[in-house]
């Protein structure tokens, strides 16, 4: 019953990605942008699930598991940071979008002040295609593991069906199909944590009963961790800086930040803000109520892998239809997290780093299905060197963009060697802030991101205010 209730839920999510191709039209806007033309709640859903991969709201549930209610603060850091950067940057994103009339991240920046910056542009791609490909083949390779785990199959073979799942609704409707699959998986996850947490409640006798036995564990609902560097107070206050940082980091994600660059317009961004943190806010207490709970029922977890609490929990408590309904959201959180990245490198390929732009849709296609390939070759080799690097992703794009984005969002302009200037200081502080180690005590990428602000911030330069048009004579 759990395979029959995954598969039909997975045709489920595969069959909206497909209908997407019905309003799929042959242009660039509409393969990379939907043509800009997404309502607010349906651009912050898909935002909100490119964000929070599989990966993400398993691992804050293993997290939880560990860390009992002191894990609030990771969630409070990263919905604080990625609030402050939706304040001031979302909408003068998508205004640039619309200004410039581009279709990829790196291009709307290149051109962000009138002026291309070709050079900057073509690093930028170079390093969108390296981090961002090397993550979607960890997504990939990802899938075929779950696949392993729920039909049996080898996870070979399971990366490849995945890859080609990907490729067929990316191919069919572009950007808006992963929007669309990004949808309808929010709603089923939503529905099927408070399903989870509400059922985990009732089963220790109420909240009250909950909070009892979860007393009884050592440290379990203490507000300050013990492990951190600083005690008490100020430790939390840096752990909450430092993850605000992570939050931070969203917008240098150009699979993410897409998804408000085809919102139909800049001045529903607070509409599409209210949909995004409610959501947000929402889904991660849910997850972090069920990563508590999963302590009491499952007390031996923690001896093995705990970030295997989401689906041994549902196993132990829900009927068989929706362990499958959680197990195919799960997958299909890790393909949409996939297909977003791999329409993102197609977009640097074709638009970005090759010296002529493709237009047509079968070579947009062709450079999905090419990336698509790539990212496979990659999961199937299992090269750990290269999966490696998908612990950087997330802190070198935004050490790469959230700098320049900033200065930009803030009315600031900056030559192109300033740019670069500023993309090489924060990839390289970054980069050398991990290969010390240190890493584990500071997230690189806040001296990343402070770095190359710093760089740009120094030789950036107020944008000069738009001329007054002169005023007619009296005569005239």
């Amino acid at each position: 019953m759990i395979v029959a209730s995954f598969v039909a839920f997975l045709v489920l999510f595969l069959g909206v990605g497909l209908a997407s191709a019905f309003r799929a039209k042959n242009s660039r806007t509409d393969y990379y942008l939907a043509r800009s033309e997404v309502p607010p709640w349906l651009a912050a859903l898909s935002a909100v699930a490119t964000n929070n991969s599989g990966y993400m709201f398993i691992g804050v549930i293993g997290f939880t598991y560990a860390a009992g209610l002191s894990a609030v603060w990771l969630m409070t850091g990263w919905i604080l940071g990625d609030l402050v950067a939706s304040l001031f940057i979302h909408r003068r994103l998508r205004e640039a979008t619309g200004r410039t009339n581009e279709a990829s991240f790196a291009a709307v920046l290149a051109t962000w002040n009138g002026e291309e910056f070709r050079t900057w542009r073509r690093i930028a791609a170079v390093i969108m295609i390296v981090f961002l490909g090397a993550y979607a083949a960890a997504q990939i390779s990802a899938g075929g593991k779950a696949l392993q785990g729920v039909l049996g199959w080898n996870p070979r073979a399971g990366a490849v069906v995945v890859a080609g799942m990907v490729l067929a609704y990316s191919a069919a409707g572009g950007i808006r199909a992963s929007i669309w699959t990004d949808a309808a998986q929010s709603f089923v996850m939503l529905f099927a944590m408070s399903l989870l947490f509400a059922v985990g409640v009732l089963g220790r006798g109420g909240v009250g009963g909950a909070l009892d036995e979860m007393a009884a564990i050592p440290g379990f609902l203490d507000w300050f961790p013990s492990d951190l560097l600083f005690p008490g107070a100020l430790g939390v206050a840096l752990f909450v800086t430092g993850w605000m940082f992570a939050g931070f980091s969203v917008v240098g994600q150009p699979h993410v930040m897409v998804r408000f660059m085809a919102l139909d317009s800049p001045s529903r961004i607070m509409r599409a803000r209210g949909w995004y943190y409610g959501y947000f806010t929402l889904f991660y207490a849910l997850a972090t109520g069920v990563g508590m709970l999963s302590r009491l029922y499952l007390p031996d977890l923690g001896a093995g892998d705990p970030e295997l609490a989401l689906p041994t929990m549902a196993l132990e408590l829900l009927p068989a239809v929706f362990v499958g309904m959680i197990l195919a959201g799960i997958f299909a959180a890790t393909m949409s997290t996939a297909d977003s990245l791999v329409l993102s490198c197609s977009a640097a390929l074709t638009h970005d780093l090759l010296p002529k732009r493709f237009e047509s849709a079968w070579e947009m296609k062709t450079a999905t299905g090419l990336v698509t390939l790539l990212a496979l070759f990659i999961a199937l080799t299992e090269n750990q060197s290269v999966f490696s690097l998908v612990i950087l992703a997330w802190s070198t794009l935004a050490s790469a963009f959230a700098p320049l984005l900033t200065v930009y969002a803030l009315g600031r302009r900056i030559p192109e060697a300033g740019a670069i200037l500023a993309m090489a200081a924060g990839v390289g502080v970054a980069l050398g802030w991990r290969l010390l180690g240190w890493h584990a005590d500071v997230y690189e990428g806040m001296p990343g991101i402070l770095a190359g602000l710093a760089v740009a911030w120094t030789i950036s330069r107020p944008r000069p205010a738009p001329s007054a048009s002169p005023q007619p004579s009296a005569g005239e």
